[in-house]
């Protein structure tokens, strides 16, 4: 497989990275968890689907307290996954398909059963090994109370007392203690990992939490804030999030990353204003940063107009390249969130998170539509320049599993909230893959015949329509249009980062007639001269002249683009 690019150490600028969930992808033990081997054994049917490079969310031994994002050890794999000559092995096999291998790094937090949160456990307050965490005395007559009433992202105090009476700080889960970046062991420990795992081949790190390692605990505004807060200022002066001394800990790590020949990549997942993205994604720092703007939007015009010129005028401000994402293992599915009303309630997800914690009893999902709108979303995405990232099973057209009963679920987000009625969770697009939809009675393909357990996750009958080999089989279905897109793609890159908006490029001035939203196109093109163009009307669009190269769904019997549907075309 030959990619055009202009400088080789620069993949990432223009790559389609592909996110694997390692426990839902591919079992090949029979325990229920996917695992490393099942990455290998698939990784024809990545090259196929012409991605670039892949992702893997973390793998490392962990208590799956949160889907493994509680690492208990950062340089190894978790032994229900494998160990580290299976990943060597992934690692030759994805090189040998001209495949990268990017890994998830968790700096935040690690695991309450990490050597080194077990060691401060054990040498008591005021000691050195303490001071990797961020342990505090509580209030009140005998310390009973926690230092104060932050509540954890996933609910419930940010606070856990432990037996010689201290509180120590968790943002997330309760078994997922904050680490103290003021003290050199947690720098240190974080540069053997980056070079363990760049040592083993790894050409990249996914960064998760970036924007939270600096934190000012002595700041008089704690009272005022807390890690459920969203990283709204532009200052870097937020105690807890996006402040400026995060960017020391990565111009050290981008100094090891340029040891390496060629340097190592890094993406920071960074929720900050549009304002602050730049710092991250400048080349000395990570590199690069999410645009989860366009995740968050409905299908609508003008919402996703508005995201495609963020996300053009972070990268401007960086000098780095843009990132568009529909899903991941965060988000519920896009093909869902398109199936159902479009209505700002009063922000973009909360008809979807409503209709995720009512087991999809809400509102109709119109599937036909949402598969549409996916279809057409691709195209769209796929146009722009940049990377584009892709979440497991969104090249099948897969939906978000809204009905997986509540005693069966493992996010923790759920378990905390489930009480006051928040939210279900993020298990409906971690269930694992349809690989064979004849094998409807066993886990679909997911694990062997003779598997000991049953998918971590249930998976829905529904899934054998949406099985690997259905679709490979179907020129029309969703994986292979994936397949064709992405195979245009790399013929069409173009050398630049620019996009040129088109005089089709328009707001109706009219409601599009499904969701009462305002329809219109969007329409732009790149410096060599091919354009991509989406019509959210329901009037048919008429196209520029030029050769149409590919398109989401049929057009009209004139040749006009109908409503929810993206052309390419080489225009004349």
């Amino acid at each position: 497989m030959t990619h055009n690019t202009v400088n080789a150490d620069l993949w990432w600028q223009n790559a389609v990275v592909y996110q694997i969930y390692p426990r839902s992808f591919a079992d090949t033990t029979g325990n229920g968890l996917g695992d490393i081997k099942g990455i290998t054994a698939h990784m024809d049917y990545l090259a196929k689907l012409g991605v670039d490079a892949i992702w893997l969310s973390p793998f490392y031994p962990s208590a799956l307290a949160d889907g493994g994002y509680d690492v208990d050890d950062y340089r190894n794999v978790d032994p229900r996954l494998g160990n580290m000559d299976d990943f060597d092995q992934m690692v030759h096999a994805a090189h040998e398909r001209n495949i990268k291998v990017i890994v998830d790094i968790v700096p935040n937090h690690s695991s309450n059963r990490h050597e080194f949160f077990k060691a401060a456990l054990a040498a008591g307050k005021g000691s050195p090994e303490r001071d990797r965490y961020i342990f505090r005395d509580g209030r009140g007559e005998n310390g009973e109370l926690p230092p104060n009433d932050w509540e954890s992202i996933f609910g419930g105090s940010a606070w856990q007392r432990v037996e010689d009476g201290q509180w120590y700080l968790h943002m997330f889960a309760p078994e997922q203690p904050d680490w103290n970046w003021d003290n050199p062991d947690v720098h240190q420990e974080f540069l053997t990992t980056l070079r363990f795992w760049c040592d083993h081949g790894t050409d990249g790190f996914r960064v998760d939490v970036a924007h939270a390692l600096k934190k000012d605990m002595n700041s008089p505004e704690l009272d005022q804030v807390s890690p459920r807060d969203g990283a709204d200022r532009t200052d870097g002066s937020h105690p807890l999030f996006d402040r400026n001394e995060v960017h020391e800990i990565y111009a050290q790590w981008r100094k090891l990353f340029n040891e390496y020949n060629p340097p190592r990549f890094a993406v920071a997942e960074a929720w900050v204003h549009p304002a602050r993205q730049y710092l991250y994604a400048s080349p000395d720092d990570l590199g690069q940063i999410f645009n989860f703007a366009f995740a968050m939007k409905m299908w609508a015009r003008n919402n996703f107009h508005e995201a495609i010129e963020a996300g053009i005028e972070t990268t401007e401000r960086s000098g780095s390249t843009a990132t568009w994402v529909m899903s991941n293992h965060d988000l519920i599915r896009h093909a869902s969130r398109f199936a159902l009303p479009q209505i700002q309630a009063p922000n973009e997800h909360q008809i979807a998170t409503d209709w995720l914690l009512r087991d999809g009893g809400t509102y109709e999902e119109n599937r036909e539509l949402g598969t549409r709108r996916s279809r057409a979303a691709l195209l769209l995405e796929m146009a722009l320049p940049g990377s584009a990232y892709v979440y497991q099973g969104e090249e099948l057209g897969l939906f978000e599993v809204a009905d997986i009963p509540w005693d069966q679920l493992e996010d923790p987000s759920a378990f905390s909230s489930h009480d006051n009625g928040k939210i279900k969770g993020r298990d409906g697009c971690r269930v694992p893959l349809p690989w064979i939809g004849s094998d409807a009675e066993g886990s679909f393909g997911f694990s062997p015949e003779n598997a000991s357990e049953r998918p971590h996750l249930p998976q829905p009958q529904w899934y054998k329509d949406f099985a690997a080999d259905v679709e490979d089989d179907d020129p029309d279905s969703m994986l292979n249009l994936y397949r064709e897109t992405l195979r245009l793609r790399h013929e069409l890159q173009a050398t630049d980062h620019t996009i040129e908006w088109l005089d089709e490029d328009k707001e109706s001035g009219l409601p599009d007639g499904a969701d009462g939203n305002m329809g219109g196109v969007i329409a732009y093109k790149r410096s060599n001269g091919w354009a991509n163009i989406t019509n959210f009307s329901a009037t048919p669009a008429e196209l520029p002249h030029g050769t149409v190269l590919l398109t989401s769904g049929p057009l009209t019997a004139d040749g006009k683009l109908p409503q929810d549907t993206s052309a390419w075309i080489q225009l004349d």
